[in-house]
């Protein structure tokens, strides 16, 4: 199969991408590969909104760029953030036009909410469903776009490059060039090759890299696991965001449901186990404060008070309001015999979103020729050491844009490479026993949850270093000697992702944003960024 333009992955990024590119190029095929079915993506799950300067009377470009860098903890790139900011706005307006509805007030002006490390009301959302809002417009955009075809049930195993022709491969090798990907297909359990001039990788998060997360069971770091495999540049990785209120279930391990930070924007407050609040001890903004603050202080309140969880007190607002702006939320708590009006929601802190991700420029570009990367699977630079709320969708929006304008202006000077080899799968059987992958999953999910979470010590990240060195060996073994399967692929990738987040938490000799290691408390005085 062949294509103009290969995009993997079907979330926000994916399809503005996939929208864009189909507009300013009719002539050209643009092809849209998910694993599952085309609405199950990380931007499916996003509640709380999307960040935007849409009211210069009371905001300002200039506000909403120092909040980011303030919550980028001194990583971000001041650059980078004004373009994000500044052309946002525009990408905002895009959607809205693609026929997406956000929540308005009384006077039809559109309702503005608050969250965590904001100085203004800036969060446009769509009840507490806004990234399915998001979602369902752009896909009902795309069915009217002949020359998309988007290709559901589709495992993307590896990126080609020259390594695939017989050449040696090194990071320092220059201009690395991607020709296409080789795909397990779902339908018909086969490995098929697919040429591209261009490929987009907006693959999303590795949330599962952990025991509880609020991402899908979809997001285990396929995108960031095979540029590194093709030896592209990978950084910040230890920057893992744990959002402070995920409801609590107990003994329910996986998917947590998120309980959005825009609920506390509207005056719901965090209290421990006696029924105090807390976070006027650890932050002046108090329950408003960045997610790695509100994370670590939840954490350490369950330390201290020797409980799994921490409690949302959401007793003192508007009820009717609370069930027209967080209606999914409330039918949870209900359905768990919880009422919002007088019991408190219990939360804790679970793996969200990764900040560090493929190397990208300010045109998504990556270090390898003709590939490009957006959303949560890139690292662009906007996010630093920690990502401000709401800033994920803007900033997916923002570089599908970008990559599209690169990617069109140069699509006719890129030939398909037609040597590429079929994929070789001699001397390979099936799996004799599924609990070599299954079990190993769940090391991993363990291991990285107990040394590598929002607490960390050079201790427990050589502990983790150990245990993946050797499901590395043992998974690696499995994959030469027996059939490419989705279970086997997602094992191997969130190996890969999970060595990453160790080896950057490594290397990274302070304590900043979202890594905090009790063996370098302070921060440096030296700015860097882990690069890998």
């Amino acid at each position: 199969m062949q294509t103009d333009f290969l995009v993997i992955g079907s979330g926000i990024a994916g399809l503005t991408y996939a929208l864009k590119t189909a507009e300013a190029c009719p002539d050209k095929i643009i092809t849209v590969l998910t694993k599952t079915t085309s609405d199950e993506t990380n931007t499916k799950y996003a509640q709380g909104g999307v960040a935007g300067v849409m009211n210069m009377d009371k905001d300002s470009f200039e506000k909403h760029i120092e909040d980011t860098l303030i919550a980028g903890d001194g990583l971000c790139n001041r650059h980078i953030v004004e373009i994000v900011v500044k052309e946002g706005v525009q990408r905002i307006k895009e959607i809205i036009e693609w026929g997406a509805q956000f929540d308005k007030n009384n006077l039809g002006d559109y309702a503005l909410g608050k969250e965590g490390g904001h100085s203004e009301f800036r969060i446009l959302h769509h009840k507490d469903v806004t990234g399915k809002e998001m979602e369902r417009t752009l896909l009902a955009a795309i069915k009217n776009k002949s020359n998309i075809h988007l290709i559901n049930h589709c495992f993307v195993v590896d990126i080609i490059t020259q390594h695939h022709l017989g050449y040696l491969v090194t990071k320092g090798t220059p201009d690395i060039e991607c020709y296409g990907v080789y795909v397990l297909n779902l339908e018909n359990n086969k490995i098929e090759k697919i040429l591209s001039k261009i490929t987009l990788l907006a693959t999303g998060g590795n949330g599962q890299a952990y025991r509880t997360t609020t991402n899908p069971a979809i997001a285990t770091g396929d995108g960031v696991a095979m540029m590194y495999r093709a030896k592209g540049r990978i950084e910040n990785m230890e920057f893992i965001q744990f959002h402070p209120s995920a409801l609590y279930e107990p003994g329910v391990a996986g998917q947590a449901f998120l309980i959005t930070e825009a609920v506390r924007g509207d005056g719901a407050i965090l209290r421990n186990n006696k029924g105090v609040a807390f976070m006027e001890n650890y932050d002046a903004r108090k329950d408003l404060a960045p997610r790695d603050i509100v994370a670590r202080a939840i954490d350490n309140e369950m330390k201290v008070n020797g409980t799994e969880y921490v409690y949302l007190d959401c007793r003192d607002m508007n009820i009717e309001k609370f069930i027209n702006h967080f209606p999914n939320i409330y039918e949870k708590c209900k359905s768990l015999g919880i009422d919002v009006s007088k019991q408190m929601i219990p939360v804790a802190p679970a793996a969200h979103y990764s900040c560090g991700g493929i190397k990208t420029d300010e045109w998504g570009r990556t270090t390898i020729n003709n590939l490009y990367a957006c959303g949560e699977c890139a690292s662009t630079g906007l996010h630093g050491a920690n990502r401000l709320a709401s800033n994920s969708l803007l900033e997916a929006m923002v570089f599908a844009h970008r990559c599209y304008l690169d990617g069109a202006a140069k699509i006719n000077l890129i030939e398909f490479n037609e040597s590429i080899p079929n994929w070789n799968a001699a001397g390979t059987t099936e799996p004799k026993e599924m609990i070599l992958i299954t079990q190993s999953l769940k090391e991993i999910q363990l291991l990285m949850s107990d040394y590598v979470g929002i607490v960390r010590t050079n201790v427990r990240l050589q502990r983790a270093m150990k245990r993946l060195d050797l499901l590395h060996e043992e998974t690696e073994s499995l994959y030469q000697t027996t059939k490419v399967s989705p279970q086997l692929c997602e094992v191997r990738n969130l190996i890969t992702v999970g060595y990453l987040i160790v080896k950057g938490a490594q290397l990274r000799h302070e304590s900043r944003g979202l890594h905090f290691n009790t063996d370098y408390p302070f921060k440096s005085d030296r700015l860097q960024n882990i690069v890998l």
